[in-house]
């Protein structure tokens, strides 16, 4: 039998994402790592039984799951779709106010270079989308971005079998950027190069949740690899 189909429920995931404390464990969550609630009770500043009664809000609306490790639970978001959304509510959104000089450290931080969910963000993650079409490995033209026959290879020869992308996930996808504007790569290929570059130590965690920084290794890597600018920050 045929579902008639409806207008989506904008207004439930909003409301859902709408409180602070709720905004605060998308955004501890938006790299894609899974947290117990005590961390993010801890990351939202509420107390361990006012932190249940959000994730369950949350896990309502469908923005987060959970995955069990013996007893203990950990949460992450539900999707990369998430994610994206989250990133593109963060480009109309009022910034939040710096209040200290950590904060503005952090927030410095989290626009150079970032993740956002598996792929990386920031002025580094839009300045490495610019590079790969730049130097041919991704055609930009066409209102979308595809991996040419060239970049197949370049890719190959940086540890990347683009051939093996499962179907369920598309290869390239883009984000705006909420800091830049611009577009970073998202996507299969996104994921995939973001998980190279840590595995070659071109890109280490920050201490604060989501920044990330280029070694110089990864500086040097990045620009003979891809022709990113070495003044990609300038």
């Amino acid at each position: 039998m045929w579902k008639t189909a409806t207008e989506t429920d904008i207004a439930e995931v909003a409301a859902a994402i709408g409180d602070p404390s709720r905004a605060k464990v998308l955004r501890a969550l938006a790299d894609g790592g899974a947290l117990p609630a005590g961390a993010l009770a801890a990351e939202a500043g509420v107390s361990l039984s006012t932190i249940s009664g959000h994730l369950a809000r949350l896990r309502e609306a469908k923005l987060l799951t959970v995955e069990h490790d013996g007893r203990r639970r950990y949460y992450r978001l539900a999707s990369t779709d998430v994610a994206r959304a989250l990133e593109e509510l963060a480009r109309i959104a009022r910034p939040l106010p710096v209040r200290s000089l950590s904060d503005s450290v952090r927030a410095h931080a989290l626009m150079r270079a970032r993740l956002c969910y598996d792929h990386l963000a920031g002025q580094l993650g839009v300045a490495l989308l610019a590079a790969l079409v730049d130097g041919g490995v991704l055609d930009g033209s066409g209102g979308g971005y595809r991996i040419t026959p060239a970049g197949l290879g370049v890719l190959g020869d940086f540890g990347i079998d683009a051939g093996e992308f499962s179907r369920r996930r598309p290869a390239i996808r883009y984000c705006v950027d909420w800091g830049e504007g611009r577009h970073h790569l998202a996507g299969a290929l996104g994921a995939a190069v973001t998980r190279r570059l840590f595995e070659l130590e071109w890109l280490r965690k920050g201490r604060a949740r989501r920044v990330v920084h280029l070694t110089d290794a990864g500086r040097t890597g990045l620009h003979r690899t891809f022709g990113v600018p070495l003044d990609w920050d300038a």
